[in-house]
């Protein structure tokens, strides 16, 4: 055979050969294409919190539940942050002083308005976040948690900034401390709310003589603070304890994705993981929810439709950490919510207008047709009328709209679906049913959410 006729051969058989090889190559399975977007966008598997110091648990535990803390004693920290309602309320919007009733079923009382912001959860808040509220306005980063009192340490695990969060109700008139001319459940004057808004210092040592007139609160605070005299202790050591509570109950990471992560890959389904790879790929939810905490470090615009009271600053629109001193640029942005146990938090965003995931995917879908056709019927009905749905608002929130939400995603129902089914594998089962934490009593003897 000529050498020229061979070497073709050759070829022909060579490019055979490749060809029956490329069919033994397997594409890559949806698990290797997972565990890249995974690793692209920095998820780790989350530990749990170090352990908390019991006696202080145990103190954190009865302020958390006892609505002496509040100027009209009718409010606890748990009222908004309760263990049935998986340590948030069920409310789009809070309720605080002077209403009835507990989670979604809540109601105003006569004269009363609603907190302008949903009560976020306060499920994984212990583990270090970057900011608290949905503005952001405690950061480890710009503003800082204030130091912890002499003696008072702060929560191993990242609670300092819980800690500090802790400090901020029992001054807001709105949430727990009442207007001037309240009168307390017993009928007293409310004592706390005749103290002028400025001057919180006052306000919080005015809740702490309240806890050390009670002999109950006075061994509890000794245990948790051994060495301090009573004439030592300040506000910040019940916020301290409060946190340690919170760290150790509400810390819960042994979701099925979390199960995943630690290479466990029979832990979620082929739905959810085709929701995943829709999450860090077409849907682009992982540009803002990344991380160890899928958020919680960053604010944006999310489209979302304006309701409620709005700011005190700019009534009644909630311009979000725009109305934060030099944060003008933030127009209508708020804090990325991380989003593990995300299932069990409902209703959704800063003003809760959202009522199920899959409301709040649908929206992401298509953010200005979702937001320009909003229906506020799935709003509660004493929230319908505050909704703000008006040409001009829609306008100005689309005019600061985050750049990666001004073009459809175009996802069908079916990837919608997964989507759902994904968030979903985020839920700790443990989370679930929170109901042990609820105390029989607490030392006040003042009836005890539930």
């Amino acid at each position: 055979m000529p050498r020229i006729v061979k070497t073709i051969c050759f070829g022909l058989l060579a490019i055979g050969a490749a060809c029956d090889r490329s069919d033994t190559f397997a594409e890559p399975s949806l698990d290797t294409e997972l565990r890249q977007d995974v690793a692209r966008w920095g998820v780790v598997p989350i530990g749990p919190v170090p352990a908390q110091d019991p006696a202080l648990v145990e103190l954190g535990r009865a302020l958390m539940f006892d609505p002496v803390l509040s100027g009209n004693r009718d409010v606890a920290c748990a009222t908004c942050h309760h263990p049935a309602t998986h340590a948030g309320d069920g409310l789009s919007l809070a309720i605080g002083t002077g209403g009835s009733g507990l989670g979604p079923g809540r109601t105003l009382g006569p004269g009363r308005q609603f907190v302008p912001r949903n009560a976020p959860s306060l499920l994984n808040d212990g583990l270090g976040l970057f900011y608290l509220f949905w503005d952001g306005r405690l950061s480890n980063f710009l503003v800082g948690p204030p130091p912890p009192p002499a003696g008072a340490g702060v929560p191993p695990g990242g609670s300092g900034l819980l800690a500090a969060q802790a400090m901020l109700p029992v001054v807001n008139r709105r949430e727990m401390r009442g207007e001037p001319g309240d009168r307390d459940v017993f009928g007293a004057p409310n004592e706390l709310a005749q103290f002028a808004d400025s001057d919180s210092t006052a306000i919080r040592q005015a809740v702490l003589q309240r806890l050390l007139a009670i002999p109950e609160y006075v061994a509890k605070f000794a245990a948790a603070f051994p060495g301090t005299s009573a004439s030592q202790l300040r506000f910040e050591h019940a916020a301290t304890a409060l946190a340690a509570f919170q760290a150790q109950a509400f810390t819960k990471t042994n979701s099925p994705f979390d199960r995943y992560l630690s290479h466990d890959e029979a832990a979620l389904t082929t739905q959810q993981k085709r929701g995943g790879r829709l999450f860090f790929g077409k849907a682009q939810c992982s540009t803002c929810h990344n991380g160890p905490l899928l958020g919680a470090n960053g604010f944006a615009n999310a489209g979302v439709p304006q309701l409620g009271p709005g700011s005190p600053d700019t009534p009644p629109l909630d311009r979000g950490r725009a109305d934060l001193p030099e944060q003008q640029f933030y127009e209508f942005a708020f804090r990325v919510a991380p989003l593990r146990n995300v299932e069990l938090t409902a209703p959704y965003m800063h003003d809760g207008a959202f009522p199920t995931l899959e409301a709040v995917v649908r929206h992401y879908n298509d953010v200005p047709l979702a937001l320009q056709t909003y229906d506020p019927s799935q709003l509660g009905p004493a929230l319908r009328a505050t909704y703000h749905g008006d040409p001009a608002t829609i306008d100005s929130v689309t005019r600061t709209l985050d750049f990666r939400l001004r073009t459809p995603l175009h996802l069908t129902d079916a990837e919608m679906g997964d989507l759902v089914a994904f968030l979903k594998s985020l839920t700790d089962p443990s989370a679930r049913d929170l109901s042990a934490l609820v105390p029989a009593a607490v030392p006040s003897g003042l009836p005890v959410p539930r």
